[in-house]
């Protein structure tokens, strides 16, 4: 088994492990999403508009609720993600919610043998890329399910925030993909006390990276924004500055903590 398919293994069996703990957490509050609340966030929801009768795929979607709370805004959508246990929660939800979504348990750089159609919009978001070495791959991936002048929008944490250790005490990792970051992880975001255990693989992956990839690609970047805070209180040492928003204790306001582009396949 060569290196690449050792580490995506290793990070599969570690998502597997997540979802059971992330589906009862406070963090996903799946109950109020039941309810009809949405997961999206305002800044994808005010930067990707007119989804209503459009075709959406969303990669690595996790167990589906963000591709579930795009199809309540009108989109047809199709999620796809690396762990199967997602994938099966992801059907289950929409079963139950009676939500009509398609769901594909693939790696993303396997899409194109396992899903066979184009979109009007691909979306993914917040602990994406990270998980990918080659940016250039994702890329193609995505402008292969892209019609021509579809919309490719992303909202993810800043690589500068992968800089940082745990503690947001001192830069542990290079803002460039120079190498694959190993960290042994114990719980989970979601529930940092929660009993899961594994090696996971990550690599950093700086703007200019993902901003020429898509072009490499054939897309053309409509806008690309940066933002102060995040939408989730995922991160240690964070202090919530407005209702939803988080900024890490003592360096309010002074690093970039999400960023969002929008690109368009060319026709």
């Amino acid at each position: 088994m060569d290196l690449e398919k050792q580490y995506f293994e290793a990070n599969k069996s570690l998502w597997n492990q997540r979802v059971a703990t992330h589906i009862n957490s406070e963090f996903y509050n799946v109950p109020a999403f039941k309810a009809g609340t949405t997961s999206l966030n305002s800044i994808e929801l005010t930067e990707l508009t007119e989804v209503k009768g459009k075709s959406l795929l969303h990669l690595q979607c996790h167990f589906g609720m963000d591709t579930l709370s795009w199809a309540r805004e009108g989109a047809i959508v199709t999620g796809a993600d690396l762990s199967d246990k997602a994938i099966e929660q992801a059907r289950q939800l929409a079963d139950e919610l009676q939500i009509p979504a398609t769901f594909v348990c693939s790696n993303i750089y396997d899409l194109k043998e396992n899903l066979h159609q184009q979109y009007d919009i691909v979306f993914t978001s917040y602990g994406t890329i990270g998980w990918l070495p080659d940016l250039d791959r994702w890329a193609s991936v995505i402008s292969h399910f892209l019609r021509p002048g579809g919309r490719f929008y992303i909202a993810d944490f800043h690589p500068v925030i992968w800089m940082f250790g745990d503690t947001f005490q001192s830069f542990d990792y290079s803002y460039f993909n120079t190498e694959v970051i190993a960290t042994d992880q114990e719980g989970t975001y979601a529930d940092k006390s929660a009993p899961l255990k594994g090696k996971e693989y990550g690599w950093n992956h700086p703007i200019s990276e993902i901003q020429n990839a898509l072009i490499k690609a054939g897309l053309s970047i409509s806008f690309f924004n940066e933002f102060d805070y995040s939408p989730y209180n995922c991160f240690a040492n964070t202090v919530e500055i407005h209702p939803g928003k988080w900024q890490i204790k003592g360096m309010e306001g002074k690093l970039p903590m999400v960023y969002s582009l929008m690109a368009v396949k060319k026709g």
